[in-house]
């Protein structure tokens, strides 16, 4: 049996499993999706967002990049966020790292990695502007750790800086940003960055809306 054969009998025993259990499992969840969370997280495999978080499908929108970015830039986060803020109505966006991120570890470095290098530059520019915090952890895994909290602090920053969510906050008061990290080691997550409806920011970053 080939590897990605696996995946769909797996994926009949488990829609099996679920009629099994509730007969109507999959009528309801065609019907409507109306989750309360955006979920911004890294594409790392190990770092699902329905299971970590013990949710079911349809509870939590997602978009998966390397290393949970948000690029003022990237259209792709940029329409998902549009959709879940003005379409689904969503009342939190949570952007969520994880220790021991390779994203982060390779922005750390100066190995050339083609491509990824535009992507990793983001991270880099956390580290530059806090580098005299982070360079005096003498710990590797301990400056990524932090580098990886930064990066999250940043990233619900840059979140509140775009027009998409500036609009929401006037007309609607809504959603509440936070920043996560998730633990590979212990499966937890910590709370590190909140921002609420209609904070004060610098006004360069301020929209007429």
């Amino acid at each position: 049996m080939k590897p990605y054969e696996k995946l769909l009998i797996e994926n009949k025993q488990w829609a099996k499993e679920r009629v099994e259990l509730d007969k109507d499992y999959f009528l309801r969840l065609s019907k409507l999706q109306a989750p309360e969370f955006l979920w911004i997280g890294c594409s790392d495999s190990r770092v699902p967002a329905n299971e970590i978080t013990n949710t079911a499908p349809g509870e939590i929108f997602v978009h998966r990049n390397v290393a949970n970015l948000v690029v003022h830039t990237d259209l792709n986060l940029l329409t998902v966020l549009q959709y879940a803020v003005e379409v689904l109505k969503v009342q939190h966006v949570i952007v969520c790292g994880h220790y021991g991120c390779g994203g982060i570890k390779a922005a750390m470095g100066n190995q050339n990695f083609g491509l990824i290098n535009k992507w990793l530059r983001n991270i880099k520019d956390t580290y530059y502007y806090n580098r005299a915090e982070l360079n005096a952890i003498t710990n590797l895994d301990e400056r990524a750790d932090r580098l990886t909290e930064l990066s999250v602090k940043d990233q619900v920053m840059n979140l509140a800086h775009t027009s998409i969510i500036q609009q929401t906050w006037k007309t609607e008061n809504r959603p509440t940003l936070h920043g996560w990290v998730y633990s590979l080691e212990d499966g937890i997550l910590k709370d590190i960055e909140k921002i609420v409806p209609n904070s004060p920011m610098d006004p360069i970053y301020q929209y007429k809306v």
